[in-house]
């Protein structure tokens, strides 16, 4: 799938993160204009980062226009072994779910192996049924997928190494030069997919999300006989993905 639609979460966050340390130099505030020189970016791009940060809660919008630093903020985003880390993530997948109709799912490559963080699902839209372990099926899922071809040459061929590439359906890639080719494909920008290769009968979409260095991935998994629009799944998936990366990245 070839579809484009902006640049990928972690260039949009350190166009966020070069904005908050602009406005954080203008305590009483600063106009659009002047932010956007400072972070060196056009006053178009800045203006729609910076209404995102409003949205979000990291800037605030002044009665005359100008945006600074909120008065003050909760603490710092705690590390991904505390339970309050991935709850404050979960309304964002929720909100997700309900838009796409489909469970939701969030990982993080973490110590060499890709790891489920959140999964939020409903009656509606129930998740897929995890018969084999996640972590060992990273070629065999768009979420793993989506990961795997983010990651540097080192720590690709590390996992590889640790997971063989098991046939879980007739649809899973067994050989490891196919799977490469296809991560390393421009169609998987920036859409990942799974077509049953998981588990028959389901199909999995996913995109990256980042915290920090750490790649991850933000996805849904639905079955095979519904339909999609590609467009509208894509929207929504990059979409949430920022959202996600910028909570992941950016200290509330």
């Amino acid at each position: 799938m070839g579809d484009q639609a902006g640049p990928e979460p972690s260039v949009s966050v350190r166009r966020d993160l070069r904005l908050l340390e602009s406005a954080g130099a203008h305590p009483t505030g600063a106009p659009a204009e002047r932010l956007a020189r400072e972070a060196e970016l056009s006053r178009p791009v800045a203006e729609e980062h910076l209404r995102a940060l409003v949205e979000d809660g990291y800037l605030r919008e002044l009665d005359d226009g100008a945006y600074a630093l909120p008065d003050q903020g909760p603490p710092p985003l705690t590390p991904p072994g505390d339970s309050t880390w991935a709850e404050r993530l979960r309304p964002l997948l929720s909100s997700l779910r309900d838009r796409l109709s489909a469970a939701a799912y969030l990982t993080l490559h973490d110590e060499g192996e890709i790891r489920v963080l959140q999964i939020v699902d409903s009656p509606r839209a129930p998740r897929v049924d995890l018969w084999v372990r996640f972590e060992d099926a990273g070629h065999a899922t768009a979420l793993g997928k989506s990961v795997l071809g983010g990651l540097d040459e080192e720590a690709r061929a590390g996992y590889l190494s640790r997971h063989p590439l098991t046939d879980l359906t007739s649809h899973t890639i067994t050989r490891r030069e196919e799977l490469i080719r296809e991560l390393d494909s421009p169609p998987m920008a920036p859409l990942a997919r799974d077509r049953e290769e998981y588990r028959r009968g389901t199909t999995c979409v996913a995109v990256r999300v980042y915290r920090g260095d750490q790649v991850g991935s933000l996805g849904i998994s639905f079955r095979s006989d519904r339909m999609y629009r590609t467009s509208e799944v894509r929207d929504q998936l990059l979409s949430s993905a920022l959202r996600v990366t910028r909570r992941l990245t950016i200290p509330e």
